[in-house]
């Protein structure tokens, strides 16, 4: 078959880099325009752009298919297939119609549930059991195309959204790899979704990061894990506002009002919470690297709840 593959961070490049080891024809490349990044405002190319120039595959990047003429050079190229994983572009309905054989995605959730642009950071956030990747074919609405297959996956105990996204990139390239397949032996399955069963997971931004020391013990881990590695979760201990990195639960008979300082221990600082309290293991103050809060705090001392 003859791809066109869409994509831009790394989960995406590894989907990429499965298609590169089938038999299957990339004739291009689409990536989000680069980046400027830092203080020098350098402009960073995509992970996916990368590694299609280290491959010497056709790249492009434009800033919208809205333009006719971006819409013709897609449709030269004559693909019987376009494999969109995390492009970060929404494909309008005539780019759609190119391919013969349809559009499919790679989406790090199982469809329905967790439609949109953070699925892995939600499932996390959410504190829910497993998650998984879903193969399905693009339609007009967000994430309701039918559904190929889909691969499941229990997420850990204390993996954050970000070690959950490496292992999902892993499982969804496998995935890809078998979808291929099945498109081009024409066995693929297309079952609909059902949109009773539909739930959202909307971009993340920073005003998801400050902790409310109110809620749950548990609640609060889920927020840390599935903010990092952005934008992460952030609480002002003391006078000092922090980004919380690493935290576990804490059994103590102290009580304190939610977000007091119960104790401090060699392996972090124990705060009370709205049910129970966590053991906060690593932070990162401002201006600072993230460091093991034990090693912080004896440097720097903070008053505890005797």
């Amino acid at each position: 078959m003859r791809i066109v593959f869409m994509g831009t961070p790394a989960f995406a490049a590894t989907c990429l880099a499965a298609v590169l080891e089938t038999e299957h024809e990339l004739v291009g490349v689409y990536t989000k325009p680069d980046t400027p990044k830092n203080r020098g405002m350098k402009l960073i190319p995509s992970e996916v752009k990368v590694l299609a120039q280290a491959h010497g595959l056709p790249i492009y990047q434009p800033a919208s298919f809205k333009d006719d003429g971006v819409y013709e050079e897609l449709k030269a190229l004559a693909p019987d297939l376009i494999v969109a994983v995390a492009y970060g572009k929404i494909l309008p309905q005539r780019v759609l119609d190119i391919p013969p054989l349809g559009c499919i995605n790679i989406h790090g959730s199982i469809l329905p549930a967790l439609r949109g642009a953070a699925p892995v950071q939600w499932a996390v956030l959410k504190d829910l059991p497993e998650t998984g990747v879903t193969a399905m074919y693009l339609s007009a609405g967000m994430d309701e195309g039918d559904i190929i297959a889909v691969r499941r996956t229990p997420i850990g105990e204390t993996e954050t959204a970000g070690q959950l996204m490496d292992r999902l990139a892993i499982l969804g390239a496998a995935l890809l790899k078998d979808t291929l397949a099945a498109i081009a032996a024409g066995t693929a399955a297309r079952t609909p979704q059902d949109p009773a069963l539909a739930s959202y997971a909307p971009m993340l931004s920073k005003e998801l990061s400050p902790v409310d020391w109110s809620r749950p013990a548990k609640a609060i881990l889920a927020q840390i894990r599935g903010l990092d590695p952005w934008p992460g979760a952030s609480a002002v201990l003391g006078d000092t506002e922090f980004k919380l990195w690493e935290a576990c639960p804490w059994s103590t008979e102290k009580t304190a009002a939610p977000g007091v300082p119960l104790e401090l221990t060699k392996k972090g600082l124990a705060v009370a919470c709205g049910d129970g309290a966590l053991l906060i293991t690593r932070l990162q103050a401002p201006g600072g690297k993230a460091m093991p809060a034990a090693d912080y705090f004896r440097g720097h001392p903070i008053q505890i709840n005797n």
